[in-house]
């Protein structure tokens, strides 16, 4: 009999502190962390089959509307960190992702929410989209499932 889990796996994206993320005292500096957590959530598009860059083409975008980061203890130059995520149900148009950095020990080094909307652009206007359309529909419920185990 196989039993299995509930808990769903979550996003990964493994990276290294480089000197380009730090400070003079080689502690990674604060807005590092924003482009890491873009990142991963590109990664994660890309391996459900919907490359950001499509997206875009689309005329679609995912602008960040929240963003709330807690540093649990600091990360230095060389550091080896997985940057695990979670893409949440979407709460009305707001699509809610959380996302650990867990250093090399597996203890948790930072911690952020992010919350996204999804909106189509043109005509010089932004549109929010309270329902995506077919085309990335299903990428985000997968997001949502995460990696296949």
């Amino acid at each position: 009999m196989v039993i299995e889990s509930v808990t769903r796996l979550p996003w990964q994206l493994h990276k290294r502190v480089l000197p380009q993320h730090t400070d003079h005292g080689g502690v990674m500096w604060h807005g590092a962390y924003v482009g890491w957590l873009e990142e991963a959530r590109v990664e994660a598009l890309a391996a459900v089959g919907l490359p950001y860059r499509l997206m875009a083409l689309e005329g679609l975008e995912m602008p960040v509307v929240r963003l709330e980061m807690s540093y649990k203890r600091a990360l230095l130059h060389g550091d080896q960190v997985v940057l695990e995520s979670h893409a949440l149900a979407p709460e009305g148009p707001r699509w809610r992702w959380r996302t650990r950095l867990l250093g090399g020990d597996g203890d948790c080094a930072f911690e952020a929410h992010v919350e996204l909307v999804l909106v189509r652009l043109g005509g010089g206007r932004r549109q929010v989209l309270r329902r995506p359309p077919p085309s990335v529909a299903t990428a985000l419920e997968r997001l949502i499932q995460g990696p296949d185990q």
